[in-house]
This record gives C-alpha cells, sequence and structure tokens, in this order.
C-alpha cells in the first residue's frame, strides 16, 4: 500500500529467457563499442603512419643524395702505349757507295778532256791529257845527268881496279888505294840517285794521262782546254761516283738506338715517288751517340742498279724491325705539379684516390710520355682539382683509352 492509502500493484519477477535477452543485448553494445574503439585506434595509427613514412622516406632520400653529391665525379682515362718505333719515318741523306775526287797529280795545261757529267766510265778508261813542257824538259835533263852519272862510274870503276893491281906490287900507297875505292862507291850512289830521279819523273810524267781509278760515273768536271792545271792547286778536275749501290746515312733517335743491330730491314722512299718502296739493310752503325743531336749515326746499303736513285738526293727510311717497347702516353690534362713533382691521381678499385709519382719522357703537346709510376691498367684522372688529395673517394664517370682519342677527350674534358 502506498502512501496515498492504494494498493500498489506486485511488480512480476523478470523470467529467465528476458534476463538472458537483456544480457545478450548488453554484451553485443559492449562489442559495438570495443570494436569502435580498436577502429578508431588502428585510424590513428594508420593515419600517423601515413604521415610520418613519406617523410622518414624523404629524409633519407635527401641524407643519400647529400652523401652522393659530397663524393666527387671524376672522368679517367687509361695509358696506353705510345708509336711503335717500326712505323717511325726518319729523313736520311743517299750518297755514292763510293765517291772519289780526281786531281791533277803533274802540273801542266789540260791538252783534251774525253769524258765530261754523266759519262759512264771504267777503271782505267782515259779521262783527259795534260801538256807538260816543263816536266819533259826536267825529265831530259835528268836523263842526261844519269848518262853522266854512268860515264863518272865506269871511269870510277876502271881507276879503282887498276890502283888494286898496283896496290898489289906497292907501287901505290893504301891510301891512294882507299880513295880510289871510296870514289867508285860514290859514283856507283850517284847513279841510283840519278836512276832514282829519272824514275820519278818517268812516273809524273805517266800522270799526263788522267785515268779513271774505279768503274762509276762523272758527275763532276772541273776544267776546260788550255786550263793551268798545278798538281798542288787542290782543284779537282773531275768527280767520279759508282752508284749502283748507295750508302744511305741516316741518324737514329738515343729511344730507338738500342733497337738498330746490323743485318736488320727497313723501307726507304722518296717523297717524289710516292708509292715506290727500296728495301734497304742496316751494314753498320757508329756505335757511339752524337754529343749534338743525341742520335745514332746508321749507314744502310740500297741496291740502285737501275739508276732509279740519284745520289745525294733527300729520302726517307721508315724503321720496320725495330723491337722496343713504346713507352705508354696520357693526355698533358691529367698531370699535377707539386713541389714533390709530376704527379698522377689514380683511382683504385674502392675508388680511393692515390697520389702517385711518375717520370716524364717526351712532349707531344696533347699527350705525354710516361716513362715510369704507372701501368696500362691505371684508372688516371682527367682535369684533377689542384685539391686533390690522397685517399679521397671519387666516383668514376668516364673511363677513355689514351690512344686514338686521348687529346679529344683531353680536350672535351677541358
Amino acid at each position: 500500500m502506498n502512501p496515498s492509502g492504494t494498493l500498489e500493484p506486485t511488480p512480476i519477477p523478470p523470467t529467465r529467457e528476458a534476463l538472458a535477452s537483456a544480457s545478450e543485448a548488453a554484451a553485443s553494445s559492449g562489442n559495438k563499442l570495443r570494436n569502435a574503439g580498436i577502429v578508431a585506434a588502428l585510424l590513428i595509427v594508420v593515419g600517423a603512419v601515413a604521415g610520418l613514412v613519406p617523410r622518414s622516406l624523404h629524409r633519407n632520400a635527401l641524407r643519400a643524395e647529400t652523401r652522393e653529391l659530397a663524393i666527387q665525379t671524376v672522368s679517367v682515362v687509361s695509358p696506353a702505349p705510345g708509336k711503335t718505333a717500326a712505323g717511325l719515318m726518319l729523313p736520311a741523306e743517299a750518297k755514292a757507295l763510293v765517291e772519289a775526287p780526281i786531281y791533277a797529280r803533274t802540273s801542266g795545261y789540260l791538252k783534251r778532256y774525253l769524258v765530261d757529267i754523266g759519262s759512264q766510265v771504267k777503271a782505267g778508261d782515259l779521262l783527259a791529257e795534260i801538256d807538260t813542257p816543263e816536266l819533259n824538259q826536267e825529265l831530259a835533263q835528268a836523263r842526261a845527268q844519269l848518262v853522266q852519272a854512268d860515264a863518272a862510274l865506269a871511269l870510277a870503276k876502271t881507276t879503282d881496279s887498276r890502283w888494286a893491281e898496283l896496290l898489289k906490287t906497292s907501287s901505290v900507297s893504301e891510301q891512294e888505294a882507299a880513295e880510289k875505292k871510296a870514289d867508285l862507291e860514290l859514283k856507283s850512289a850517284t847513279v841510283e840517285a840519278a836512276h832514282a830521279n829519272v824514275r820519278r819523273l818517268e812516273e809524273l810524267q805517266s800522270f799526263e794521262r788522267v785515268t779513271a781509278p774505279f768503274a762509276g760515273t762523272i758527275t763532276v768536271r772541273g776544267t776546260d782546254v788550255g786550263q793551268l792545271v798545278a798538281a798542288s792547286s787542290g782543284n779537282e778536275l773531275f768527280r767520279l761516283a759508282q752508284t749502283g749501290t748507295l750508302r744511305v746515312f741516316v741518324n737514329v733517335p738515343q729511344t730507338v738506338a738500342h733497337g738498330i743491330a746490323c743485318g736488320q730491314m727497313m723501307e726507304l722512299t722518296i717523297p717524289e715517288m710516292p708509292g715506290r718502296v727500296f728495301p734497304a739493310k742496316v751494314v753498320r752503325t757508329s756505335g757511339a751517340m752524337s754529343a749534338d743531336s743525341r742520335t745514332l749515326l746508321v749507314e744502310l746499303q740500297v741496291d740502285n742498279s737501275r739508276g732509279e736513285i740519284l745520289t745525294g738526293a733527300f729520302v726517307q727510311v721508315r724503321l720496320t724491325e725495330v723491337k722496343l717497347d713504346p713507352a705508354l702516353t696520357l693526355p698533358a690534362n691529367t698531370l699535377l705539379f707539386r713541389s714533390e713533382g709530376p704527379q698522377l691521381g689514380v683511382v683504385g678499385a674502392d675508388g680511393k684516390v692515390e697520389l702517385r709519382g711518375v717520370t716524364l719522357g717526351r712532349d707531344f703537346g696533347p699527350t705525354i710520355e710516361i716513362l715510369g709510376g704507372i701501368s696500362p691498367t691505371d684508372r688516371v684522372i682527367l682535369n684533377p682539382p689542384d685539391s686533390l688529395v690522397g685517399g679521397a673517394t671519387v666516383r668514376v664517370a668516364e673511363v677513355a683509352k689514351a690512344s686514338g682519342k686521348a687529346a679529344s677527350t683531353a680536350a672535351s674534358a677541358k
């Protein structure tokens, strides 16, 4: 009963089914709330990850790019052999195998000459005749003096014989007999001297006929008919050259001189005869370097039986059988000149730079010979900066060959 005096209805207790249904409803509502919380948390995590990952990736990319930019990029070139000695072309001069000026051995006037320039002569052929009137007179006088000496000798022999017989009978003194014997010896010596003088003048007279000492070609005629010829003047009458075989003299540079040996074959060319190649054989060398040019004088012989090569001509000789290892070459813009001397920056397999001292050879302008300090497999930096230090890490951008395109590579690198 409530305060108002009315009776209140008695509550009916819930049934088991109702309690189970209420419990299931409450559990379902809790699950929904929990799932909603999990989804919300996942969304928050996904949003955070979606915002942080790009930033992290960007930072990592920026860091990698910075590291990459910090590494210097360089172009490298590999050393290559220079020109081989076998392709070396050298200037030379062709000369006759035998060449001699012909001088007068006796004085007189040129009576006649029988040959001129270009004439082919044999050994012993008459070239010219000289008129020697003074020599003829001297010879006649010498022969007369010889007759006088012979007469005096005959008288001395008779006198010595008689005085020898008289000495046996003591008709003359021994002193007088000795004097006659000495006079005989004196007259004999006078005759010998007269004979020698006659032979000398006859020998000089034989030089009136100027003959060829060997077979060859007359290349110079330096006299004319009626010209006074003096044996002591030093003026040559003719010049005779044997041109069937030529001697070629060439000065070989010191760098390839050690590869020259007797018996080697070389090629001789003449600028005026393009396409023609004449074989030449090394017959001897001077065996010493010239102090003026630091070259080795080499003599070659060339067959010229056809007369195609003119003696005294300028020719060119190509070294074909010289066996020498050519020096390595590099572009000139690979060098660093510092207080330690010339250096090269060599990139190792790990990308580290090694500063290596080298020995320089000949300077060809775009390229320079390197005589020591590198190998053909080294990677040398082109246009190395002045700040380059050993141990620095670099990135190789290009590898080029020093031969062929070395000059263009060096130019483009500049």
